[in-house]
């Protein structure tokens, strides 16, 4: 008897999902390279077996700012717990020292009041270090030791306070939390702008406050070797950009198309239509800086584009458009693209092949009949009868 599977076409089990098990193996993706930034602009980089970890307590700050939060309020947490613990230890053992433990004599004037216990040594100390001061222990006058820990006890807590809020204000004025409103076109173009073949992408800044002196650099990552024959895994060129301004400079209160003409000195000099696949080791990286004009924090945003992530033939559709006296832009048309003529051959040739332009509309208007203004066309008929 025919198994089920025989009887059903294959696309239809894959389509439908079938209850049954399917023992097909399945397709197994083509690899993929590795990206060098991720699109949201992280580092994929894995620092291993460092040797010199006592280098990051060199910089104590730093590294709990560079802390996730569930550890920087662990971290917050128990540098409070420790001093308490400390300096209760510290009052309890000057206590002991001074009897304040057995004796309870009315003309007894102990080194702290009320301080007859760890328990109320340790309250004592939180009381201290956070200025709360209860009014049942205080310190006299009879030891000038415990004058001495209630004044180092007031500045190891003010030092504390001041580094910890430092630390969670600067976590959460972090300059990667401004740049998650700087966005990056998903995907690249390369057409034809004034008859050279160019590099672009589109990027444009959700917020209104404005990013200050605002560059673009932009690098090529991609595996490569000297003449000596030593391999370099991950060596960066550096691209030469053009905007609308010229310079590496931008104005970005609009989104902006920021363009790359591709020359003989471009590192994409050789790139074609067939090389732009998902296996081909091709990573252009997209560096945006500037300072945020509310903080005068400098902030960086990065994305990078691999090479299927590469148009050819395309440009971008406007998104600015001029209604009632303003402009007003329209980020759902943000990464649309549409066709362009486009040659299919590397600029290499083109630049050496001139001819593979000659082909190409480069217009709308060419397709465009206009009436040669030398020719008159003579009416079908006349009002008046004309006169020889």
């Amino acid at each position: 008897m025919m198994s089920r599977k025989g009887m059903i076409l294959k696309e239809f089990l894959l389509t439908t999902r079938l209850a049954e098990d399917i023992t097909e193996p399945k397709l197994q993706a083509q690899e993929r390279r590795s990206r060098f930034v991720a699109k949201n602009g992280t580092c994929n980089v894995a620092h291993t077996n460092i040797r010199e970890q006592g280098r990051f307590l060199m910089d104590v700050f730093t590294t709990v700012v560079d802390l996730k939060w569930p550890y920087t309020f662990l971290t917050v947490t128990m540098s409070y717990l420790c001093t308490w613990l400390l300096f209760g230890m510290i009052w309890w053992l000057i206590a002991f020292a001074h009897g304040d433990l057995d004796i309870n004599e009315e003309t007894f004037v102990p080194c702290v009041t009320s301080v007859q216990s760890f328990t109320a040594a340790f309250l004592f100390s939180i009381e201290v270090q956070v200025t709360i001061g209860f009014g049942g222990r205080m310190v006299t006058e009879e030891c000038p030791s415990a004058i001495l820990v209630l004044i180092i006890q007031n500045i190891v807590g003010l030092v504390i306070n001041a580094i910890m809020l430092g630390c969670i204000f600067m976590k959460t004025a972090q300059a990667h939390r401004r740049a998650e409103t700087l966005i990056f076109s998903k995907h690249a173009v390369i057409a034809l702008r004034n008859g050279k073949l160019c590099f672009m992408f589109r990027v444009g800044d959700l917020r209104k406050s404005m990013i200050i002196n605002a560059t673009i650099h932009m690098q090529v990552v991609r595996k490569s070797s000297s003449q000596e024959g030593e391999v370099l895994p991950l060596n960066q060129i550096d691209i030469q950009m053009e905007n609308p301004i010229s310079t590496n400079g931008i104005f970005l209160v609009s989104p902006l198309i920021i363009c790359h003409t591709i020359t003989k000195d471009s590192p994409l000099y050789d790139v074609s239509p067939n090389t732009l696949t998902h296996h081909q080791d091709l990573e252009i990286i997209v560096i945006l800086e500037g300072v945020v004009e509310t903080t005068g924090i400098t902030t960086q945003a990065r994305t990078s584009y691999l090479a299927d992530e590469i148009h050819w033939g395309q440009r971008f559709v406007p998104v600015v458009a001029e209604e009632d006296g303003r402009y007003c832009v329209d980020y759902s048309k943000f990464g649309n693209t549409v066709n362009a003529p486009t040659p299919h051959c590397t600029p290499r040739e083109m630049e050496e092949n001139h001819s593979a332009q000659d082909n190409i509309c480069f217009s709308p208007r060419g397709t465009v009949r206009r009436r040669n203004k030398s020719m008159r066309v003579k009416p079908k008929f006349t009002l008046f009868e004309e006169t020889s």
